[in-house]
């Protein structure tokens, strides 16, 4: 594939180990985590493959508009077989696929919204800059940039750029914040590695069993990982430490509070809790 950097004996590294797989099959909901997780070219087998989308302005729903869909949060999703199971924040349950469950949703965050399984063409999602929503609150009503999801991914899912998102145990004891918050696919547990190294693994080929990953751009963070996300309070510092201590140039985009990787799927396979983890 054009772009890959090859690799050799000499620079192949142990990053650490699988701390975590976790899958989220509705797309701003809580998800699961996994023992053993399945990668495609498209990311994770069955990692956000539905979501929301608002009937008003046919956009896709996500909590990076806290003034919106923070509430999303508060709801959980697994997949039982083939099947999506949804937990409501009042601990009541639906399913993907049942008559009901476009009206059950709807009451529940509150606003028209659809379950959908296809993403449409140039879907597009809302995203206020995470300093505002940090300085005038969850609530307010402050500006958003209107962007387009997906863009790094030749896949169907509703990922916000590419198919699979990366960050290490080192960068997240640095912030002093929850893996859960950063919704990552994948937890790497480098106890000897240094903060924001992600930051040089954009080009680089990344390993664990037989899968292997390569950076393509690191991840900015939006106003989420601020957010209550189930019994998890409100944490302000997940995001202020990240533009405190690593802020990076991301192409199109300027300045960005960074933390963590978007990678693509160069060969796919199963992942298990525990493999070690290489860099190339």
């Amino acid at each position: 594939m054009d772009g890959v950097r090859p690799a050799t004996a000499e620079d192949t590294a142990v990053l650490g180990t699988v701390a975590a797989l976790r899958r989220y099959p509705v797309k701003s909901m809580l998800g699961e985590e996994l023992a053993e997780a399945e990668f495609t070219g498209g990311g994770v087998t069955g990692d956000r493959a539905l979501a929301l989308l608002d009937v008003e302005t046919g956009r896709v729903a996500t909590a990076k508009h806290p003034r919106l869909w923070r509430g999303l949060l508060r709801f959980s999703a697994t997949r039982d077989g083939a099947s999506v199971r949804i937990t409501l924040p009042d601990g009541g349950t639906v399913r993907a696929g049942d008559a009901e469950v476009d009206h059950a949703l709807s009451r529940a965050v509150g606003r028209r919204v659809h379950l959908s399984d296809v993403r449409p063409a140039g879907a597009m999602l809302e995203r206020p800059s995470p300093q505002d929503v940090l300085e005038h609150g969850d609530d307010a009503d402050v500006p958003y940039e209107t962007m387009e999801m997906s863009r790094g991914t030749t896949g169907g899912t509703f990922v916000d750029f590419a198919p699979v998102h990366l960050i290490t145990t080192a960068t997240l004891d640095q912030i002093g914040a929850e893996a859960l918050r950063y919704r990552p696919n994948l937890v790497v547990d480098t106890p000897a590695g240094a903060p924001f190294a992600e930051n040089d693994w954009v080009g680089r080929e990344i390993t664990a069993g037989a899968v292997r990953l390569r950076g393509v751009e690191l991840t900015p963070r939006c106003a989420v990982p601020t957010l209550e996300h189930g019994e998890l309070p409100r944490a302000p510092h997940a995001v202020r430490a990240v533009l405190a201590q690593n802020r990076v140039e991301i192409p199109g985009s300027g300045l960005q509070p960074c933390a963590g990787l978007y990678c693509e799927v160069l060969a796919g396979g199963t992942i298990r809790a525990g493999e070690t983890v290489r860099l190339h």
